[in-house]
């Protein structure tokens, strides 16, 4: 089993797991391209990357561009997608537009994205949900539904897509760009505690998670699964 010279689309590459994903690909020896909504964002990204790696601006939210994209190209062997924007609050305090769009980010993207994707017999599609499916947090019902729905899109996609295989990373928490907001001596501090409860001692990073995406793109025998890879934090 190999991934040299496959033809490997990582959507939502342009940063995070996403970007991990994609340069390990790289080293593996793929041909990758990476999409993301901002053009800026996945032109520094392909900067950082280096080497033969390709850039396009896709939205995930537009079916007619992602069909328009697929049309325009032959199959892919692999495609990741770790895509999304969400706002996490409680049920009561999230206004309900930033819900749905929450929702329409990251499980209708994958659904839309999954719709149109043109995958080679045998290749393989992973989406990108969270531990917050199976271990719900106060103030974070939203994130967890639609963690939830992705895992369960995932099966239903390893039996419809076949021989096409379908899986889902489900990851805890994973130091990216994502946490940049938080004020310096905040995001040490969360990121120090986290690491403390976790039987791992520390706490994710986008190449740890990509480990496993390469392991599932790798793998013959893996379909409709849910792999978890959140450093024992299901068992906390």
């Amino acid at each position: 089993m190999s991934l040299k010279d496959n033809r490997i689309l990582v959507v939502g590459g342009s940063s995070g797991i996403g970007f991990g994903v994609a340069q390990a690909a790289l080293d593996r020896g793929a041909r990758v391209t990476i999409a993301s909504r901002s053009a800026q964002k996945v032109e520094g990204a392909c900067e950082r990357l280096g080497g033969s790696v390709e850039g396009v601006s896709l939205d995930t939210g537009d079916a007619a561009a992602l069909e328009a994209f697929f049309d325009e190209r032959p199959e892919w062997h692999h495609i990741y997608c770790s895509a999304a924007s969400t706002k996490v609050a409680a049920v009561k305090e999230l206004p309900l537009e930033d819900a749905q769009a929450s929702f329409d980010s990251k499980f209708w993207g994958a659904y839309r994205l999954a719709r149109v994707a043109k995958i080679a017999d045998g290749g393989s599609l992973t989406f990108t949900s969270g531990f917050l499916s199976q271990r719900p947090k106060s103030g974070a019902a939203i994130q967890g539904a639609i963690n939830a729905g992705l895992e369960g899109l995932t099966r239903g996609l390893a039996l419809e897509f076949a021989p096409v295989r379908v899986n889902c990373i489900s990851p805890g928490l994973v130091k990216t760009e994502m946490y940049e907001s938080l004020e310096g001596d905040g995001r040490r501090t969360m990121f120090d505690n986290a690491a403390e409860r976790l039987p791992v001692g520390q706490v994710g990073l986008p190449e740890h998670i990509a480990i496993q995406a390469l392991a599932l793109m790798d793998n013959p025998y893996m379909t409709g699964s849910t792999v978890f890879v959140e450093g024992g934090g299901l068992l906390i």
